[in-house]
C-alpha cells in the first residue's frame, strides 16, 4: 500500500504539470477509473472490487504520458495504464492500488503517412480509421469495440475486423512506438519493429504506451452483408467458405438463433435463424451470395456506409455475448475463448462440454475462432471443461484471468530491464495459485 503522503505529493506535482483538472483523488474517478468489462467474467466478478486506485491523472499528450510516469517513479508509487477500459480480463484493474494513467485526453491523430498512421496513446481507433479513409486508406485492423484507445487496443487486445487478412495485432501490424518507461526523469523510448511489438499486448507491465505507428492498406469499398440460415450447421459452412474469397472479407461472424435473437433488434436479423454478418468488398458479394446459398442461406440485407460497417463490427467479437447476457435476465452466462476446424467439423461434441452450450464463431486468419458460451454453474465446472475442449482438438484461451500469458518468457526479460522495480500494474504478469494451466499448442 502506498503511503497517504506519498499520493498527496504526486498530486500536487501532477496539478503542477497537468493543471487543476489533470489530476484526482475524488473517490468516485477513481472508482470508475478502476474498473474495465471484467464483468463479461462470473469468475472475474466474484472476485470484484479486485482493486481501487489512489489517484488518477489525465495526461494530454505523449510527452505529458512520460512525465506523469517519471512523477510516479520517484515516488514508488504502481502505475496502471488505461485507455477506454473495453478490455474483458481485468488487465486495467489497479490490483496494488496506486496510480491511474488514464490516456484519453491523449487523443491526437499526428500524422497520416503512406501505409502508417500515428497517433497519441488515446486516440479512438475509429478516429484513425476515419482519419485513414480520408487519404485512401484504411487501418489493417480495429477492434469490435472500435472507440477503444490505440494504445488500449495494443496493449490488451489482440485482433478483430480485419484480422482474416492480417491476423493479430502483434503480427505487424505495430511500425513505430514511444514507450514511456518508469524513471526519475521523463523518458520516451522510441522502438520499432520486433523492438516494438515486445511491448504488444503485455497490459502495460513493461512500458506505457503513449504514441503508436501502425500500418494501413489502400481502401476497398465495404459491405455490410447479413445472411440468415435455418440451421446453424449451414451458417458454420458459409463461415469457412467465405473467408477464402478474394479479397478476403473484413469479417465474417455467425451465432445460433438463440444467440442472435438477443442482439438489437433488426429486421435482417430473422427469428428462429441462424444469424451470419460480414464485411465483404463490393467486388466479391455476387460470388459471396453464392457461397451463402450454397451453405442453405439467404442474404437478407446490403448496407453501405461507414456507420453501417461499424455496427457489423460492434455484433462480433465479445459483443453477441455480452448482450445475450444483457438480455436474459435471471441468467448468467459465461464464455470460453476457442479456435481450430474442430469448431465446425465437431461442433455438437464441442457445444455438449457444457450443457446448453452455444457457439459464436469467428473467421480467423489461420483457423475459425469464437466464443463458446453456455449458463454458469461454477468455476469448476468451467475449468473442467478445457481438458474436454482440448481432448476434441480446440485451443483454448481463458477469458477468466487478469494476467499476462502471451509470450511470458520474453515479456519477463523485457521487464527486468524496462521495470527492475515491478512499478508498472503490478499483479498482472505472474500465475495466480488457482490459474488452470493450459498446453502451449491449446491456446488460441
Amino acid at each position: 500500500m502506498t503511503p497517504p503522503r506519498s499520493i498527496e505529493a504526486l498530486r500536487a506535482e501532477l496539478v503542477e504539470l497537468l493543471g487543476e483538472r489533470g489530476a484526482s483523488t475524488d473517490l468516485k474517478a477513481r472508482e470508475r477509473a478502476s474498473v474495465d468489462e471484467a464483468t463479461m467474467s462470473p469468475i472475474l466478478s466474484d472476485q470484484l472490487p479486485l482493486g481501487l486506485a489512489d489517484l488518477v491523472a489525465y495526461p494530454a499528450d505523449a510527452e505529458q504520458i512520460a512525465m506523469v510516469v517519471a512523477a510516479a517513479t520517484r515516488r514508488r508509487v504502481p502505475i496502471t495504464a488505461r485507455g477506454k477500459g473495453t478490455g474483458n480480463y481485468g488487465q486495467g484493474i489497479p490490483l496494488r492500488g496506486g496510480l491511474i494513467l488514464d490516456t484519453t485526453r491523449a487523443r491526437a491523430v499526428v500524422e497520416v503517412g503512406d501505409g502508417v498512421i500515428t497517433a497519441e496513446a488515446g486516440a479512438p481507433m475509429v478516429l484513425l480509421e476515419q482519419a485513414a479513409v480520408a487519404s485512401g486508406q484504411q487501418l489493417w485492423m480495429y477492434p469490435s469495440t472500435a472507440q477503444s484507445t490505440v494504445g488500449g487496443f495494443l496493449s490488451g487486445g489482440s485482433g478483430g475486423t480485419g484480422s482474416i487478412a492480417h491476423g493479430s495485432n502483434w503480427e505487424g501490424f505495430v511500425v513505430a512506438l514511444d514507450v514511456a518507461l518508469p524513471g526519475t526523469e521523463p523518458a520516451l523510448v522510441h522502438v520499432e519493429g520486433d523492438d516494438a511489438r515486445t511491448f504488444v499486448h503485455t497490459y502495460g507491465t513493461a512500458g506505457v504506451i503513449a504514441r503508436a505507428t501502425v500500418r494501413l492498406e489502400p481502401a476497398q469499398d465495404w459491405r455490410a452483408v447479413y445472411a440468415s440460415f435455418p440451421a446453424f450447421e449451414g451458417a458454420l459452412a458459409a463461415v469457412r467458405t467465405l473467408r477464402t474469397l478474394e479479397p478476403p472479407p473484413r469479417l465474417v461472424s455467425a451465432d445460433r438463433a438463440a444467440v442472435a435473437e438477443r442482439l438489437p433488434a433488426d429486421p435482417a436479423i430473422l427469428a428462429g435463424h441462424a444469424s451470419l454478418r460480414a464485411i465483404i468488398d463490393a467486388v466479391a458479394l455476387d460470388e459471396a451470395s453464392s457461397l451463402v446459398a450454397a451453405a442453405g442461406g439467404s442474404i437478407e440485407d446490403v448496407r453501405e456506409g461507414t456507420q453501417r460497417i461499424l455496427k457489423v463490427s460492434m455484433l462480433s467479437y465479445n459483443h453477441p455475448i455480452w448482450w445475450l447476457k444483457k438480455n436474459s435476465p435471471g441468467k448468467d452466462y459465461f464464455h470460453v475463448e476457442v479456435g481450430g476446424e474442430a469448431l465446425i467439423d465437431r461442433i455438437h461434441e464441442v457445444e455438449a462440454v457444457y450443457p446448453g452450450g452455444m457457439l459464436h464463431i469467428e473467421a480467423a486468419h489461420r483457423f475459425p475462432i469464437g466464443m463458446l458460451v453456455a449458463e454458469y454453474t461454477g468455476a469448476a465446472d468451467v475449468y473442467a471443461g478445457y481438458a474436454k475442449l482440448i481432448e476434441l482438438g480446440v485451443r483454448v484461451h481463458s477469458p477468466h484471468q487478469f494476467y499476462v500469458d502471451h509470450e511470458v518468457e520474453e515479456l519477463l526479460a523485457l521487464k527486468e530491464r524496462t521495470d527492475p522495480e515491478g512499478l508498472l500494474n503490478p499483479g498482472h504478469l505472474g500465475v495466480p495459485e488457482l490459474d488452470v494451466t493450459l498446453p502451449a499448442q491449446s491456446k488460441i
